[in-house]
């Protein structure tokens, strides 16, 4: 091995120990049967039965679930909706404010954007008397507006490397448009639709900022709760809690990649 191999092998070793490290330890520890975080006390699984009786992280973990495959699938077809316009078509007025408008949240640090969801539902109120109070419906509209605007740029990107003579071919053979936007596009865009659907469920998720400025009382999603908790100290169940997180995604992970290696597998043999 070279010495520059060996110099790129090292750092990329120190890497994935910086990232990884952390988080084994913090599984260990989400056994540890002492109530001292940072104290080993001996293995135990206290914690989990513990927190499987927390219903305040109950409740907060089905309220965050139920937010985030509702705004991922209206931000999915609204995004997908955006994309087509920006991308199939390249002329109408205001396509330049449009894109521009599109993008904002992207750049948007989260605070402003939470501030700014703030002052809007607190002026409509005002005006119209909705929303009544804040809660799970303002955080579930500030998450679509934001979560939105990646799926809208990932259906344009996969939009922009498409064949256009496919749609091209089948409205010469007598397809209208409409036909040809649910036969040839949606199905061609649909791993695009998907990818972006999984973004924004996992960016509701994990959203802190935008929820508290948007949420009301009885209304606290699961980063909130487990942010509230650090305030106060860290406790074991929430290394319980982090531990099965990191095991469902780590499940979802292998699962994607053995599905990908069989799909691989199976095009090689067939050819």
């Amino acid at each position: 091995m070279s010495r520059s191999s060996t110099f790129i092998f090292s750092w990329m070793c120190f890497g994935f120990a910086f990232l990884y490290i952390p988080i084994f330890v913090l599984i260990i520890f989400s056994f540890n049967n002492s109530a001292i975080i940072s104290v080993w006390g001996g293995f135990s699984t206290r914690w989990y039965y513990e927190l499987f009786q927390n219903e305040q992280i109950i409740e907060a973990c089905l309220l965050s679930l139920k937010i985030a495959a509702i705004s991922a699938t209206f931000a999915t077809i609204l995004g997908t909706m955006a994309g087509i316009a920006v991308s199939q078509f390249q002329r109408f007025r205001g396509r330049l404010l449009f894109t521009g408008l599109l993008g904002a949240p992207l750049v948007m640090p989260e605070v402003i954007t939470g501030l700014s969801l703030l002052l809007f539902f607190v002026s409509l109120q005002e005006l119209i008397g909705w929303p009544s109070s804040r809660g799970a419906n303002t955080i579930t509209i500030a998450h679509i507006t934001f979560s939105m605007a990646y799926v809208a740029v990932i259906v344009q990107s996969r939009l922009t490397s498409m064949d256009k003579s496919l749609s091209e071919a089948a409205m010469d053979l007598g397809a209208r448009p409409f036909q040809v936007l649910f036969d040839v596009t949606l199905p061609i865009i649909a791993p695009a639709m998907i990818s972006g659907w999984l973004l924004s469920f996992t960016l509701s998720l994990d959203d802190l900022v935008i929820a508290s400025f948007t949420a009301g009382a009885g209304a606290s999603t699961l980063p909130m709760v487990i942010f509230s908790k650090i305030k106060l100290g860290v406790t074991p169940d929430i290394n319980a809690l982090a531990t099965l997180i990191i095991s469902i995604v780590g499940i979802g992970v292998f699962t994607a990649g053995y599905i990908l290696h069989r799909q691989k597998s199976l095009t090689k043999i067939i050819r």
